[in-house]
């Protein structure tokens, strides 16, 4: 079983991606009026998505709505394979997004010059149909009664971003605007690619406090309580990250350099180090490519 109930009317389902469990998973939010699914993951998880759903019970034409809170390949890349399965589903995603889901070769290419290797154990993504497409910044879905699910902005790690604030359980799912979550540590990293905005992802951290929400729902990974002291964390983290990749470029350290102060002054990534290190899919993505988000942000900012 990868599947769990996580809450009221809410599943998580792990897809295993790569063959790593606790890296990518899609959510459930299944009541008598709707059921919605968010996040599908990258195409090569979408058969595992599948059978999750088949161990839930639910049968793919009851999901109305797929939801995206950005269009990376490991958060909505498998969108379009997904929807050849699930007939009365319609996608909700960002408006500067959609092209890239409609017509998705743009968007492949870049990722396989960002991520490499990891581009192939994501897989390539297939078109979505464009009426099957609504573009939203903001809104809300009524789930029941007396429940919705909030949809807004929270831009920073991709221009695109949105997260969901569900009311049942008083949950957010931030996408990546929080960061990375590792369950079996209990902590997050700042999840920062190029082209990376520090001034937008603190506004969207401030966004996410101001609806005070208990839980937040990470892709990657999984649940995680005590939101509002979490997301104050991750603020301060990567107030951190910025203080010390300014001086390193001050002082003209090199990437590798960086990289070391970053293990060594973040108590989080010292306490991480082995298992980032160690692990191929985050070696690539929550060092390498953060770190080369972060210094790039730096050195555009220090030239302004």
């Amino acid at each position: 079983m990868h599947t769990k109930q996580i809450g009221k009317n809410l599943y998580l389902i792990d897809l295993e991606t790569g063959g790593y469990k606790n890296f990518i998973g899609s959510y459930v939010i299944k009541t008598t009026k709707k059921t919605i699914l968010i996040e599908p993951g990258p195409t090569n998880s979408i058969p595992t998505l599948l059978h999750g759903l088949e161990e839930l019970k639910i049968n793919p034409k009851e999901i109305d709505t797929i939801a995206l809170t950005h269009i990376h390949l490991d958060h909505g890349g498998g969108t379009g394979t997904l929807l050849k399965h699930l007939p009365n589903a319609q996608v909700l995603a960002h408006p500067r997004g959609v092209p890239h889901i409609i017509n998705p070769e743009k968007l492949w290419e870049s990722s396989q010059l960002v991520l490499g290797f990891i581009s192939e154990i994501f897989g390539k993504p297939e078109p979505v149909p464009e009426n099957k497409v609504t573009s939203i910044i903001e809104g809300t879905i009524n789930l029941d009664n007396d429940n919705q699910l909030t949809i807004f902005e929270t831009p920073g790690h991709a221009a695109h971003n949105l997260s969901f604030h569900e009311s049942f359980n008083n949950g957010i799912f931030p996408g990546d605007a929080a960061g990375t979550y590792f369950t079996e540590f209990n902590t997050t990293t700042p999840t920062t690619p190029p082209p990376f905005y520090l001034e937008a992802t603190l506004t969207s951290i401030n966004k996410l406090i101001s609806y005070h929400p208990s839980m937040l729902y990470y892709t990657h990974f999984g649940k995680a309580d005590d939101a509002v002291r979490r997301l104050r964390g991750y603020k301060a983290q990567l107030l951190m990250w910025n203080k010390i990749v300014q001086e390193a470029v001050q002082q003209n350290q090199t990437f590798e350099q960086i990289i070391e102060r970053i293990f060594t002054e973040d108590p989080t990534m010292n306490q991480l180090s082995t298992f980032l290190r160690q692990h191929k899919i985050y070696a690539k993505t929550t060092i390498d490519n953060s770190l080369h988000g972060f210094v790039e942000y730096v050195k555009k900012t220090q030239t302004k």
